[in-house]
């Protein structure tokens, strides 16, 4: 059964230094306070996956959290770049960073390889694209039944997972509804996970659409309402546009990105405030 604890306690129990650390949710529940958690608790030498990195990995690469990227796209999305990690990839500031580029279909079937205990997962993809040149993990196989060319990709088994959902209840059960990415896919791959949830409750009330992770799936939960600021919670609050867009001029220099970090992140301790 998932065992309820803090948001530190969680990061501090689950995450370790040279930990491969996913962290997922798409458009809205991204595990943001977590990810400023282990900044706070100058966790370093990770490998992050995720796939469509926005600003809460440049948060992560620019504290010098990570040596390693693996993902599919990266943008601080309706914006622009992500300084930070453009910066670690070109001056290897504040500590050079390997990426591993995939294509969407081809991290999300590594995933669900993962999930499913398989060694690899097998796809049409990544045909007129560079990225095999490129990355050592996509290799070309041959069906044994037609003869045809397919992709292949490592399933990818996390340390750890860590995503937001909206609700839990006191035996770890984690409800999540709306948008949803391969969040469920992460938890199962990994090794352990951390859930945050809006709020812990007694019972669980059915929502439609509803993706429900049971107790045993899930290694932590600790109740972090606002876990998901700037993204959205449906049901709870709304995306921060603002934040995202504030973000491209903090994150631009280091100066400004280390102040924000001494203001934001340490000064704030691990409650994520609203704005």
């Amino acid at each position: 059964m998932a065992e309820i604890v803090s948001l530190a306690d969680g990061v501090g129990r689950l995450v370790h230094d040279g930990d491969m650390v996913a962290m997922e949710g798409f458009t809205h529940l991204i595990p943001h306070a977590a990810g400023q958690e282990i900044i706070r608790q100058g966790r370093e030498n990770l490998t992050l996956v995720r796939m469509t990195p926005d600003i809460i990995y440049d948060q992560l690469i620019g504290a010098g959290c990570a040596r390693k990227l693996v993902f599919s796209w990266g943008g601080n999305p309706g914006v622009g770049s992500l300084h930070r990690f453009r910066d670690a990839v070109q001056n290897g500031w504040p500590v050079p960073l390997e990426i591993e580029e995939h294509s969407h279909a081809g991290m999300a079937n590594r995933y669900v390889a993962g999930a499913s205990g398989l060694p690899f997962a097998v796809l049409r993809g990544y045909s007129g694209t560079d990225l095999p040149k490129h990355t050592d993990t996509i290799k070309q196989i041959t069906c044994p039944f037609t003869g045809e060319r397919l992709a292949a990709v490592p399933a990818l088994n996390p340390d750890v997972a860590v995503i937001h959902a909206q609700r839990a209840d006191r035996a770890g059960n984690v409800q999540m509804w709306g948008l949803v990415g391969v969040q469920k896919e992460a938890v199962l791959a990994s090794r352990r996970s951390l859930v945050t949830v809006e709020e812990v409750v007694d019972e669980l009330e059915p929502v439609p659409g509803q993706v429900i992770l049971p107790s045993w799936a899930v290694t932590c939960v600790a109740e972090v309402p606002h876990g998901a600021h700037p993204s959205y919670a449906q049901g709870y609050y709304e995306r921060d546009n603002a934040y995202y867009e504030e973000w491209d001029s903090i994150g631009r220099k280091r100066d400004s990105f280390q102040e924000w970090v001494r203001e934001k992140v340490f000064a704030a301790g691990t409650e994520v405030k609203t704005r």
